[in-house]
């Protein structure tokens, strides 16, 4: 387990590190803000899109195999992203990065689920979940520590150790799954996963031209939708391929699951609500309220500490209560936060940010851990990696939406008085409505299965 846990914390990490550093990076090389923000969009472009392929890889060759090959590269690929002195040298260290995290994402819940015994594994879960919450939201305070006493270079830099370890301990500990032989199960098709990497490209980038560039010109707004229709085009054809396989890259077999389905809807939403609630407070703080960095990153930390708190006590509540039950209370409480947040006085007193604050992150954390023990549990064994890359997916997919609506929000509003802030928090709030929703609807459907 900490094997697993500090492959996922480093991956998890290295997508929010660099924000804080793109002002700095754009200074140095000498480009513009647009161009150094594919810093952070080619990292997590690379991971999106090779998530499933890499997961198929994993349930026939090894989920071992995938997650050490794939922490290797990171780590290699951190090296090349330390030294790099032009814009292009950084973005292609940052698609070997993604490419690397994708291999350690795409098979790390499989791998929770080879460690525990079935009776156990909500405890493992909720572990997962844990680092997962607390690496994505502790990358602009890890960012703002290094780049207090040195150059962004150094934010790579702890990856070759931290990676050299991980892969040394996981030859030694990291438990194994049959491969599966040449004859049996489906044949690995590098037309599946092209389409794989196409559909979802397509959508990122229509999403990024719609979301970010909004009203900044028709030209935007015309290649967003292009890509956007291409994107869906290529997804019918690549689901109707994957249709009738027994083991498809792109998971619908799992996705026929009812329990599965509304799980990774939950999730989305889930993601969603939390990249919009968390981007959203650094403005409402810094602009609209005038707190300094110190003090608006205090307050902020409430969140993924009360996160910290609430998921091991999640874990141990998965098989006393169903985990719609469970997520739908968490979800509740996230959107009960996210609201109070968008509705905060103009001159609030700390302690009344702080419960605010917590009481999002302990919903996010009641909610997350008995959803990923669904999502892993309701797939068959053979299918762990698929389901494993499937999570993955769908926090990514999730993350993404939120900062592509936050974009547009700022966009349309750009104007830091509240307004927009306030928007973008009851938008998050709906979105975690819905996410509860989606729980709420499997504990008819697990008791009407049961």
């Amino acid at each position: 387990m900490l094997v697993i846990l500090l492959g996922i914390a480093l991956s998890v990490l290295d997508s929010s590190i660099m924000n804080l550093a793109l002002p700095d990076i754009g200074r140095q090389l000498n480009v513009s803000a647009a161009h150094a923000v594919w810093v952070v969009n080619a990292y997590q472009l690379a991971t999106l899109v090779l998530l499933l392929p890499l997961a198929a890889l994993g349930d026939r060759l090894g989920y071992r195999r995938v997650y050490l090959v794939g922490m290797m590269l990171f780590a290699v690929a951190s090296v090349g992203a330390m030294f790099a002195r032009s814009l292009e040298t950084l973005i292609l260290a940052r698609l070997l990065q993604g490419l690397g995290a994708a291999g350690v994402m795409s098979v790390n819940a499989a791998l929770v689920r080879l460690t525990f015994p079935r009776a156990e594994l909500g405890k493992g879960m909720s572990y997962n979940s844990l680092v997962v919450a607390a690496s994505s939201m502790a990358g602009p305070t890890v960012a703002a520590a290094i780049l207090s006493v040195a150059s962004w270079p150094w934010l790579f830099a702890m990856n070759l150790p931290l990676g050299i370890f991980v892969v040394w301990l996981g030859l030694r500990s990291l438990p194994s799954n049959p491969p599966r032989s040449s004859g049996s199960g489906p044949k690995f098709s590098l037309l599946d996963v092209v389409l794989n990497v196409l559909m979802f490209s397509l959508i990122f980038l229509g999403g990024e031209q719609l979301g970010v560039r909004t009203g900044t010109g028709n030209s935007s707004l015309g290649s967003g939708l292009l890509c956007l229709l291409l994107g869906a085009l290529v997804g019918v054809y690549y689901v109707r391929r994957q249709w009738y396989l027994a083991a498809p890259m792109f998971p619908v077999d799992l996705l026929r699951i009812p329990v599965f389905r509304l799980s990774m809807g939950a999730s989305v939403g889930a993601f969603c609500a939390q990249m919009l609630g968390f981007l959203a407070m650094p403005y409402l703080l810094l602009e609209v309220l005038g707190y300094s960095h110190l003090k608006a990153g205090m307050l902020i930390t409430a969140w993924p500490l009360a996160t910290v708190v609430a998921a091991p006590i999640a874990g141990r509540l998965i098989g006393r209560f169903q985990d719609g039950v469970l997520g739908g209370i968490g979800m509740a409480l996230f959107a009960l936060g996210l609201l109070s947040l968008a509705l905060m006085p103009a001159h609030p007193a700390d302690w009344n940010v702080v419960w605010r604050m917590a009481l999002c992150g302990a919903g996010f954390g009641l909610f997350q851990s008995p959803n990923n023990h669904t999502i892993v549990t309701s797939a068959p064994l053979h299918r762990s990696g698929a389901a494993s890359g499937m999570l993955g997916s769908a926090r990514l997919t999730g993350q993404t939406l939120g900062a592509l609506m936050l974009g547009a929000i700022f966009a349309l509003w750009p104007v830091h008085d509240g307004f927009a802030e306030s928007l973008a928090l009851c938008i998050a709030a709906a979105s975690a409505v819905l996410s509860g929703i989606f729980s709420a609807l499997r504990i008819t459907r697990g008791a009407a299965a049961h």
